[in-house]
């Protein structure tokens, strides 16, 4: 196949080629004149199994033949030549091992890392001694590391790492790794004296690791050996490629390959081309090439930039969208992908960045144009993944309403019962009890007492069903791992089943339920070596191990529109190539911090710096950024802030920039308005049309019927008349009430609920005359409510705090006032004289002073409404004292004073004289009001006298609140 050579045999095919298309053409060339069963003697090793199947494919639509026997680089572990060995462990028992140790770690050294990131340290210790097997650094390289100028986290780390130098020894059980270079160094040395004869190829690697280098020149230097080099960039020129190997940059694109040049004693220029036709794109190949030269001799612009020619003819074929945020690119994207599609051309979006991807296929769902996403989806996000996750919170988190009705909810629970819509109805009814009445972390014995209420057998079945599926006897938290994985699909299939159910339902069923099952089996088989502990590191672990896998689904794509990674870019060939995601920390991707050697130690030891894997992307760019036709994009902004622009895009722009006697100038701003009209095009298909635009809802004012009006409102509600009378349309004539938060918290309003509780139970039982008695009886009454009606801790330490803070000047307050309380939180009614109309209330506290006056109180967990507000917005205390005279607190009596009483910090009482002109006048001012909302003509306006504008109301977005401002005069509408 290959004439005699006395140095290595290394071809190449340039950035932007089809490369596995075009090493298929160049083999069948070479092939051509050999006998057909004489390929079954070629040996072609690949690097990946992408990369093979599309050989073989491509290979197999050339007509009927005998194929070569395609190999992968990553499965020399399994020739013959490591066959006394060991089987290798698995990868997921040598993580379970080392959890294990980095767990006894922690606990000897918590300040490393918290326990929740004790499978990714193993996993990153793993990462790292698969690394040293590959590049060959010994264990014992560690104890000659000098880490004294380093701190004392490194220090503690290699002391660590000295000590699992066992786990790097090749007897026992091998990882694969270390099978797989010692299956290259066995390998390497047979062929020194007994080389095959047959063709050995190595296609499409880099090299980039330290077992893969070492058998790339062994195959390069064999008799009719050969490596075939993806993307390798012959513009560079010869002395600069060599200055790369002996200079290290590895953020370059092909510093690799001046490497593998180097290390075969071949100069650059001696690298033969595979097949003889020129790159899709050779003038941008050159534009590119030249951007991209390493930093200390980017002036070789000035020289070279002139050579470059027209450069509207190397960017004819580049689109540069530089969109203001995600959103818009995105769109823009998908705009472009649409009509690629429309225009039969196949079209391929790349990026690493798995956000932006989603957004895309997003938009293109608005044409029924689904993509065919190389990387898949995480197993943790889908069906059976979060359910779980979910069940596995179980173990470690009190079961809250909020945990509870989200696995209720999950589309796998119940589904082997024989009717899932019982379910749903059930838990419906559940849902909106716990909503209503709590309790906000359901027990065994709350969820029964539920279910007996129902007065339904179904109900009763359905409940015992739940109850035996969450509480299971055994609870304790630290169990083998065996015990836990055992517990855990006990119970996802109890709940998977459902009531009445003989299956576990949908739950290992479709394409996710199986990787899921296959994973767990897995789990389950290696768990003996997982040892003991908490449900926590469980939950945690267990998404560790479910997040290592990505499921594939079987669903019908579109056969032009792909979706890759950068790694899947550089098997595929498309006509249009979209790159992604330019922005720095994106693409390329910030270094992974490194929890165990920092960059000087891994220069020490002679592993990879971080800038290795800039320099695979910096590869990957520079291979597809030289495909025919290119659509390069970003965003500005971010989320949160401006983004930079990546440095690959920073340089290409800045070269044309300041090439305006090549026309560098013009050919960018063509770019950019070629990406422009794309974002134009975005945005257009955002904005709304006129009809659209013309359709935007009036600020309501509601006049219903004044049968339908409401006849009867509490002092609370009267300022909510004022302030915002369509929400008392909404809830007293639509009848609309917001359902309570499914996760309760301890918040304004149920702070402000327990103090009313405490403080009635303490003025109801008598004010102890000693101080210090009246101290205790006050906070033990607060201590005892609070561990009966609260169920936060933390908020039960801080509100008892801010309770004891202000107990003296409240009993200070209450040893002060004169009168006797005589009424505690009674709801009392009076109708107004000139209508049907009658106004409630429930005052938290009312004295009777010496004179048979009335003194009205009312407790405030905040700051106490000031004078002003009373007057004109706050009238609860002040309606409640015309409500005193008419009967509404027993027989009439005068008010003398009201008083708010305001236990924030600081502590704070606003008192106000009562006078009968304040009295008649308010009493005089409610009838007003009232007259005038019981009137046909008057409407219910939105927000008619808000006090801030970040307030939310409960009724904004049945008002459609934002479609108008409070500046827009309201719409009175009859309605009803």
């Amino acid at each position: 196949m290959f004439e005699h050579s006395e140095k290595a045999r290394v071809f190449a095919l340039p950035p932007g080629a089809d490369f596995p298309r075009d090493f298929v053409r160049g083999f069948l060339d070479r092939t051509a004149a050999l006998a057909p069963e004489a390929a079954l003697q070629i040996e072609i090793y690949v690097n990946t199994r992408r990369m093979q199947r599309r050989i073989q494919s491509l290979m197999a639509e050339s007509g009927a033949r005998l194929l070569p026997r395609l190999r992968l680089i990553t499965e020399l572990e399994n020739d013959p030549v490591v066959a006394d060995l060991a089987p290798s462990v698995s990868p997921l028992r040598r993580r379970l091992q080392l959890s294990r140790v980095v767990s006894q770690l922690i606990e000897k050294e918590p300040g490393i890392a918290p326990r929740s990131a004790v499978f990714d340290l193993a996993d990153g210790l793993a990462a790292l001694m698969d690394e040293m097997r590959g590049e060959g650094v010994s264990p014992d390289r560690l104890r000659t590391l000098d880490v004294s100028r380093h701190s004392q986290h490194w220090e503690r780390s290699l002391k660590f790492l000295n000590i699992l130098a066992p786990y790097f020894t090749a007897t026992g059980d091998p990882d694969r790794e270390e099978r797989q270079r010692i299956a290259v160094e066995r390998l390497c040395a047979k062929w020194q004296t007994t080389p095959p004869a047959h063709p050995v190829l190595v296609v499409g690697s880099t090299g980039s690791r330290g077992t893969t280098f070492a058998f790339m020149q062994a195959v390069a230097h064999l008799p009719q050996g050969a490596v075939v080099l993806p993307g390798f960039d012959d513009d560079m020129p010869p002395a600069l490629m060599a200055d790369l190997a002996s200079n290290p940059a590895e953020d370059h694109p092909q510093f690799r390959f001046a490497r593998l040049v180097a290390a075969l004693s071949l100069n650059p220029d001696e690298v033969m081309k595979w097949v003889a036709s020129q790159a899709p794109a050779p003038e941008r190949n050159r534009l590119v090439s030249l951007s991209l030269r390493p930093a200390p001799v980017t002036d070789q612009w000035l020289e070279e930039g002139s050579r470059l020619g027209r450069l509207d003819v190397a960017t004819a074929g580049l689109t540069l969208v530089e969109a203001p945020d995600p959103r818009a690119e995105a769109l823009a994207v998908a705009l472009r992908l649409r009509k690629a599609a429309q225009d039969g051309v196949t079209a391929a979006l790349i990026t690493p960045d798995r956000d932006l991807t989603r957004r895309v296929s997003a938009a293109l769902d608005r044409w029924g144009i689904r993509a065919d996403d190389s990387a898949g989806r995480p197993l943790p996000l889908t069906a059976p993944g979060r359910f779980l996750r979910h069940v596995a919170a179980l173990f470690h988190s009190r079961l809250s309403a909020e945990l509870l009705l989200t696995i209720l909810k999950h589309p796998l629970t119940a589904t082997g019962a024989q009717s899932r819509g019982t379910h749903l109805r059930w838990t419906r009814e559940l849902e909106l009890s716990l909503r209503r009445f709590g309790p906000p972390f359901p027990d065994a014995a709350s969820l029964s007492s539920w279910g007996l209420s129902r007065g339904d057998s179904s109900a009763t079945e359905w409940v015992n069903w739940l109850i035996s599926a969450l509480f299971q006897p055994n609870s304790a938290s630290h169990l083998p791992l065996e015990a836990h994985i055992r517990r855990h699909l006990a119970m996802a299939e109890a709940l998977a089943t459902g009531p009445g159910g003989d299956t576990s339902g949908e739950l290992w069923q479709a394409d996710a339920g199986r990787l899921a099952r296959a994973v767990l089996d897995e789990f389950l088989a290696e768990a003996p070596h997982g040892g003991t502990l908490g449900a926590r590191d469980y939950s945690d672990m267990l998404h560790g191990v479910l997040g290592r896998k990505e499921l594939r689904e079987s669903v019908t794509t579109h056969p032009g529109i792909m979706i890759w990674g950068t790694l899947e870019a550089r098997v595929q060939g498309a006509d249009l190539v979209v790159l992604a995601g330019l922005n720095d920390g994106t693409w390329p991707a910030l270094p992974a911090p490194d929890p165990w050697l920092n960059r000087q130690m891994r220069a020490d030891l002679g592993l990879h710096l971080p800038e290795r894997q800039i320099g695979l992307s910096a590869h990957d760019y520079q291979q597809a950024i030289c495909a025919p036709q290119v659509v390069l994009s970003r965003a500005v902004r971010s989320a949160d802030a401006e983004t930079v622009a990546s440095r690959w895009l920073n340089r290409l722009t800045n070269l044309l920039g300041g090439l305006e006697a090549q026309g560098g100038k013009a050919a960018l701003a063509a770019m950019r308005e070629r990406g422009d009209a794309l974002l134009r095009m975005s945005e257009a298909l955002e904005t709304p049309g006129a009809a659209t635009a013309s359709a935007r809802a009036p600020r309501p004012s509601p006049r219903p019927p004044v049968s339908a009006r409401p006849k009867s409102l509490s002092v609370t509600a009267i300022e909510t008349l004022i302030r915002d009378p369509y929400a008392i349309y909404a809830r007293h004539v639509l009848k609309l009430k917001k359902l309570d938060p499914l996760r309760r918290t301890a918040d304004a309003l149920e702070r402000g609920s327990v103090l009313h509780n405490i403080l009635e139970r303490f003025i109801a039982g008598g004010v102890p005359e000693d101080m210090a008695e009246a101290r205790r009886t006050l906070l033990a009454i607060a201590d005892e409510t609070m561990t009966t009606s609260v169920p936060w801790a933390e908020a039960r330490i801080l509100w008892l705090a801010r309770l004891e803070r202000v107990a003296d000047w409240f009993l200070e307050r209450e040893k002060a006032r004169t009168g006797t309380p005589i009424w505690l939180e009674e709801k009392v009614a009076v109708a107004l004289e000139q209508s049907l109309f009658s106004l409630t209330a429930k005052p938290d506290r009312i004295d009777i002073e010496p004179d048979g006056r009335l003194h009205i109180i009312d407790y405030k967990t905040g700051e106490p409404p000031s004078e002003k507000k009373q007057a004109y917005f706050n009238k609860q205390l002040l309606l409640q004292a015309a409500m005193a005279p008419r009967g509404g607190f027993g027989p009439p009596r005068e008010t003398a004073r009201i008083t708010y009483v305001g236990l924030g910090s600081p502590p704070k009482e606003v008192t106000t004289e009562i006078t009968p002109e304040i009295e008649a006048e308010t009493w005089a001012g409610l009838e007003r009001l009232i007259r005038r909302y019981l009137s046909p003509e008057t409407g219910f306006t939105a927000l008619r006298a808000v006090f801030s504008l970040d307030r939310t109301g409960d009724y904004d977005h049945l008002a459609r609140y934002g479609e108008w401002e409070l500046a827009d005069t309201p719409k009175p509408e009859d309605v009803g």
